[in-house]
């Protein structure tokens, strides 16, 4: 059974290729998203403050590990195949590594409908992957250039980006204060969570319609790369999740996260790092492909595969 969240993309979606005055405000779209990273920050820090971090480290450090390594996979498909220039495959190789939240936030809601348990610290994972990936792809767009990276200026923008931020800053606030801590305000970021997943998804649909035609020029192969990639990504997510040890709602989530692309911290990053890449093709193969196709096919692949490997 689809997800009823999902149904609220699709009427976005449907709202802008049929050319509806639907919108919603930009300011109602920055606080849903500023909602959604703080709710899924403080939910994992409540339960990451049960548990020793000792345990979380290997984790943790698989988790980077695969980030970092997604670009190198994708790089020379997109550079010799795709025949895209060095800094269009780099460019889009890092948005892969790195990870979509609101994806992120779709599994949770798919696993929870079915009941099913995952580790805490999963939203500490999906703050870790947000940026190895965009660095491995910087270094890709870089190699052979003899233009100089400004790292100080690219940290800053990835570290306190608002992903980032919201993410780390919820888990900090959710382990400091603990369960009984958060009681006064989980009515507002745990009972609503899924409605307010539900009106993001709304503007999520909105914009992704509007992106479809970023992908006339790439023609069929980036758009067959858009569901191509996140299904082998997905079952290379689930292997790893099973070899560390995670559960079954926690293999699927890795899974998810290792399928998924940034729209968000990878744009931003690449705007300063890699200028000269065409941001249409990225961002409209991230949103405009990937995106709907991970939220409405690809999460019950992912917990197939995590089923699969009897995690």
């Amino acid at each position: 059974m689809i997800d009823p969240v999902v149904f609220f993309f699709l009427l976005g979606a449907l709202a802008r290729l049929a050319k509806s005055d639907l919108r919603l405000p930009e300011a109602l779209y920055e606080a849903l998203s500023i909602y959604l990273l703080l709710a899924i920050g403080l939910k994992g820090g409540t339960q990451l403050a049960q548990q020793p971090l000792a345990s979380v480290l290997p984790q943790a450090l698989a988790a980077i590990a695969l980030g970092a390594t997604i670009p190198l996979l994708l790089f020379p498909l997109l550079f010799r195949l795709g025949r895209l220039s060095r800094a269009d495959s780099a460019s889009i190789a890092a948005h892969y590594g790195s990870v979509s939240v609101v994806t992120f936030a779709v599994g949770l809601s798919v696993l929870a409908q079915q009941k099913i348990a995952a580790e805490s610290h999963m939203p500490l994972l999906v703050a870790l992957m947000e940026a190895p990936g965009i660095v491995t792809g910087i270094v890709l767009a870089r190699l052979g250039g003899a233009q100089r990276i400004a790292w100080g200026t690219l940290a800053h923008e990835v570290v306190f980006g608002k992903s980032v931020l919201l993410l780390l800053g919820g888990l900090a606030i959710g382990a400091l204060a603990g369960p009984g801590g958060l009681k006064p305000i989980e009515p507002l970021f745990l009972d609503l969570f899924k409605g307010v997943l539900a009106l993001f998804l709304l503007e999520m649909g909105l914009v992704a319609g509007g992106r479809l035609g970023d992908l006339k020029r790439a023609g069929p192969f980036l758009v067959g790369f858009g569901i191509g990639a996140p299904l082998v990504l997905g079952a290379l997510g689930a292997l790893v999740g099973h070899a560390i040890g995670l559960s079954l709602g926690g293999t699927a989530l890795l899974a998810t996260l290792a399928a998924s692309a940034s729209y968000i911290a990878a744009p931003a990053a690449m705007r300063i790092a890699v200028p000269e890449a065409n941001p249409a093709l990225s961002i409209g193969v991230a949103l405009g492909v990937t995106f709907p196709f991970n939220i409405t096919v690809g999460i019950p692949v992912y917990l197939q595969y995590a089923r699969w490997l009897g995690s």
